[in-house]
C-alpha cells in the first residue's frame, strides 16, 4: 500500500508539473481576468457579471496579445509584448516550484535554489510556446516574389 502512495504521488507532481508548463503561457490573462472579475463583483456586478466579466477581460488580453505579435514588426517591441506575458509565468513557477520544495528539502537555501531553477524552466517553457504563437503565420513573411 505504501509502495501505491508513493507512485500515486509521482504520478500527482508530474501531472502538475505538466499542467504548469502548459498553462504558463495563461498567467497573465488569469491574472488580469481574477483582478477584473473581482473588480466587477465588488462593484456590485454579482457573480454572473463578475464571471463574465473576468472571462472577457482574460480573453481579451490573450487575443490583443497574439494580435499584438502577430502585427508589430520591430523585434523589440516583440520581445517586449512577450515580457509581459512571462513575467507572470516565472512568478508562477517560482511559487509552484517553492511549494513543492518546502515539503521536499528543509534546507531554505536548497529551497530558494531548486525554486530559482523551477522559475527558469517555466520561464522559457513560456517564451518558447509565446514565440511559437506567432511563428507559424509568419512563413510568407519577407520573401522575394518575382
Amino acid at each position: 500500500m505504501i509502495i501505491l502512495g508513493m507512485f500515486v504521488c509521482i504520478a500527482a507532481i508530474g501531472i502538475l508539473c505538466w499542467l504548469l508548463f502548459t498553462l504558463a503561457i495563461f498567467a497573465l490573462p488569469l491574472f488580469v481576468g481574477v483582478s477584473a472579475g473581482t473588480w466587477a463583483f465588488n462593484t456590485g456586478a454579482g457573480w454572473l457579471g463578475a464571471i463574465l466579466v473576468g472571462s472577457l477581460a482574460a480573453g481579451l488580453t490573450l487575443g490583443v496579445g497574439q494580435i499584438l505579435l502577430g502585427v508589430v514588426r520591430p523585434m523589440w517591441a516583440k520581445l517586449a509584448i512577450t515580457l509581459v506575458f512571462i513575467a507572470p509565468a516565472i512568478v508562477a513557477g517560482y511559487h509552484a516550484s517553492h511549494g513543492i520544495a518546502k515539503h521536499m528539502m528543509p534546507s531554505e537555501t536548497w529551497q530558494i535554489v531548486f525554486s530559482v531553477i523551477g522559475a527558469t524552466a517555466v520561464g522559457v517553457t513560456a517564451y518558447l510556446r509565446v514565440g511559437g504563437m506567432t511563428a507559424a503565420d509568419q512563413s510568407g513573411r519577407d520573401v522575394v516574389r518575382a
